[in-house]
């Protein structure tokens, strides 16, 4: 099927092949994605050509392989942002072939402003976010997926992952409205819904009712 990688991707690659380095890397993530025994129970939504896709939970380095292969199986381009320095020299090729898109930290339109203009430019853009942050976090979420979807005027497109189950899913796409504490509450429950028992889940439902209560802004 014919796929959009986007504007940027689509001037640099009027001149040349993609690269084989890409091309390899992104068989062995669906490779390792079949072979794992992952599969989607519920599918990513039809007709939607932007969002963020606000996946979570974020528990290790496998997580991008698993969701990279779900999307792609999805027949989607996931696409992620990275520091600017990484999109030079041998590596520019590459970095852009995978879905990735340069931030240049050292601008003065912050990683918001910068993702807008790039939703703007684009005819196609399926943003990536692991909107935990760190494997390491006890379930807390920051609020950049939330702010970049915002500002964009773009849908956000939940994505969990059971490893039990080994299986994937995404939620219908959710507009932000503008209450942040509101919409993280009903992201949270989503997430309960799929895995209810799960702590980190827990952790994301009572950060949203702080907000919404005034003792957590963030």
């Amino acid at each position: 099927p014919h796929r959009v990688w986007g504007d940027q991707f689509l001037r640099h690659n009027e001149t040349r092949n993609v690269t084989l380095l890409s091309r390899i890397v992104n068989r062995i993530i669906l490779f390792f994605y079949w072979l794992k025994g992952w599969k989607i129970e519920e599918r990513f939504p039809e007709g939607i050509k932007k969002c963020v896709i606000a996946g979570a939970p974020h528990t290790s380095n496998w997580d991008f392989v698993f969701f990279a292969g779900a999307t792609k199986a999805e027949k989607v381009q996931p696409n992620f942002m990275g520091k600017h320095t990484l999109f030079e020299g041998m590596m520019t090729n590459f970095m852009l072939d995978m879905g990735g898109i340069p931030i240049d930290r050292s601008k003065r339109t912050n990683t918001v402003e910068q993702m807008k203009a790039e939703f703007k430019r684009r005819t196609e853009l399926a943003l990536v976010i692991a909107a935990e942050g760190t494997r390491k976090t006890d379930g807390k979420w920051k609020s950049g997926f939330y702010n970049i979807a915002k500002a964009a005027g773009v849908p956000i497109v939940l994505a969990y992952a059971d490893n039990d189950k080994r299986t994937i899913g995404f939620s219908p796409p959710m507009m932000p409205s503008g209450n942040y504490g509101e919409d993280l509450l009903k992201i949270a429950e989503w997430f309960r819904s799929k895995i209810p028992d799960y702590e980190r889940y827990k952790v994301l439902e009572q950060q949203a009712k702080d907000i919404i209560a005034g003792r957590n802004d963030i």
